[in-house]
């Protein structure tokens, strides 16, 4: 019998704030975190609007050192696993130490501390490369601070799998606690990737939108003026933890993961099979999983990249103009309250690798 894993804590940095107060906040109103990109230059290019996080301090959670030799993405995943390890009450000691885990994915990683590092090479020569440019840039670095940090000496893994990264990294962790490998795992997804050759690469692809003039308006899935997806970053980290763990020192449960599936598409590097047959099966996959009916969820957590390809329900901003070839109902510009037993999430990637979860409110 597979073992109950539960959710006991949230950490978010994202363009929308730092915290999850702040971010659930924002998404509930409608507020979008996207705007102007700051961080470079960015007239020459065909898009020039980017979800930035602002008002984010690293000197919070890491000392200098740390800061000046590290990527931003793995500023973003220690800080969210902290908020979240903090929120669980999950406390790690030298009698745990070793059944608690960390699960940390990134789809692109240092790419801004390999860039630099790439410049410095060409115009200074090998010698002057930082000794710290590998363990700065590799994605599973992010694992491995918050694993120093915490004293977490479980499983320690990372997974690269473009936009399904997180919620692969979070149901690997769900399948290593219900397994017996870990009684607790840190878990989620952190990105860093706004800079001139991560923006430049994306839309030269031709999947961003260039709606430069209306930022907040750009992102907009569902909708039939929608013209791509605008590059984002930041980190959201989960603690999940077995339920007699969880228990054991009264911890807040959020929900409960009951389900997980993958699949491949085997079609194309960037486009899915017409039909979306990896998008059926890895639902099927996740609900199987579960042992639930599609008549049983309440509420899917959809993958809306905005290419053309008792709970409140943040809502789907954007969305004026609804194509017709999507029929369902998305929330459209205002959140909803409603009872949620069950939600789906959907994540697919880049090379046809997707991935959903399943949850469910929980009940002892």
């Amino acid at each position: 019998m597979k073992r109950r894993v539960v959710v006991t804590g949230i950490g978010l940095v994202t363009p929308c704030g730092v915290g999850t107060r702040e971010t659930w906040g924002a998404l509930l109103e409608g507020r979008s975190g996207i705007g102007p990109i700051s961080r470079f230059d960015a007239a020459d290019f065909a898009c020039r609007i980017a979800g930035e996080v602002r008002g984010f301090d690293p000197g919070q959670y890491l000392d200098r050192k740390d800061i000046r030799r590290m990527d931003t993405f793995i500023h973003y995943a220690v800080a969210a696993s902290e908020m979240a390890l903090k929120e669980s009450g999950l406390t790690i000691g030298p009698a745990n130490a070793e059944r608690v885990g960390v699960l940390i994915g990134s789809g692109i990683g240092g790419i801004d501390v390999l860039t630099r590092q790439q410049q410095v090479l060409m115009e200074e020569g090998p010698r002057r490369v930082s000794p710290f440019l590998i363990p700065g840039m590799i994605i599973n670095l992010a694992s491995g601070l918050v694993s120093i940090r915490t004293g977490a000496k479980g499983p320690n893994s990372a997974v690269v799998t473009a936009c399904a990264t997180g919620t692969h990294a979070i149901g690997d962790s769900m399948r290593l606690i219900q397994h017996g490998d870990a009684d607790a795992m840190i878990a989620g997804g952190a990105e860093a990737p706004i800079i001139p050759l991560s923006v430049a690469g994306f839309a030269s692809m031709k999947a961003l939108s260039t709606r430069n003039d209306e930022p907040q308006r750009a992102s907009r899935p569902f909708d039939s003026g929608r013209d791509g997806f605008v590059i984002g970053e930041g980190a959201g980290v989960l603690v999940l933890e077995e339920l007699s763990i969880a228990q054991r020192h009264d911890a807040r449960i959020y929900a409960e993961l009951v389900g997980y599936g993958m699949s491949g598409d085997a079609y194309h590097i960037s486009a899915p099979p017409e039909g979306g047959d990896g998008a059926v099966r890895v639902m099927r996959a996740a609900l199987e999983d579960a042992g639930l009916a599609p008549r049983e969820i309440d509420y899917i957590n959809a993958h809306g990249t905005s290419t053309p390809a008792e709970d409140a329900l943040p809502p789907t901003i954007n969305l004026d103009d609804p194509d017709p070839e999507c029929d369902l109902d998305f929330v459209p510009n205002r959140a909803r309250r409603v009872t949620v037993n069950h939600a789906l999430n959907n994540s697919f990637g880049f090379g046809g690798t997707n991935a959903a979860l399943l949850l469910a409110k929980f009940r002892p």
